[in-house]
């Protein structure tokens, strides 16, 4: 049970931060409907969010690697943004009124979810959000 509290935990975290970035970021949208519409669109997205990141930021990085090197990590900046384009196409897709237009709105996404995100993790007691 204390891992499905942590994963209703991290999913909660990716949805407040995802929630923040469409505030703060112009391109980044939430579109219009109830509050529990808005809300459940949120908690889908970061359940797509987080398996995205999953499943494809690991492979991205073994192929990746020597241009982790080469840029001394700054390549992740354009990887997360990419996924973060990812994300928003997935949902698009299957319905979800969450739109990301173009990567410079990907881009400030990613980090904005990033920084909430941490700050979020920090606030959050160890013992209930076991990483």
């Amino acid at each position: 049970m204390p891992n499905a509290l942590a994963l209703a935990i991290r999913v909660a975290v990716v949805a407040v931060a995802l929630w923040v970035s469409t505030l703060l970021v112009d391109g980044i949208e939430l579109g219009a409907g109830t509050n529990s519409v808005r809300l459940g669109t949120l908690v889908v997205v970061a359940i797509i969010f987080g398996l995205v990141n999953a499943v494809l930021k690991p492979l991205i990085k073994i192929v990746g690697c020597p241009l982790y090197i080469l840029t001394l990590g700054l390549i992740s900046l354009v990887v997360n943004a990419l996924l973060f384009m990812l994300v928003g196409v997935i949902a698009e897709g299957v319905g979800l009124p969450f739109t990301v237009t173009g990567f410079w709105a990907a881009f400030w996404g990613a980090i904005v979810v990033g920084v909430v995100g941490f700050l979020l993790h920090l606030v959050i007691p160890d013992r209930l959000d076991r990483r």
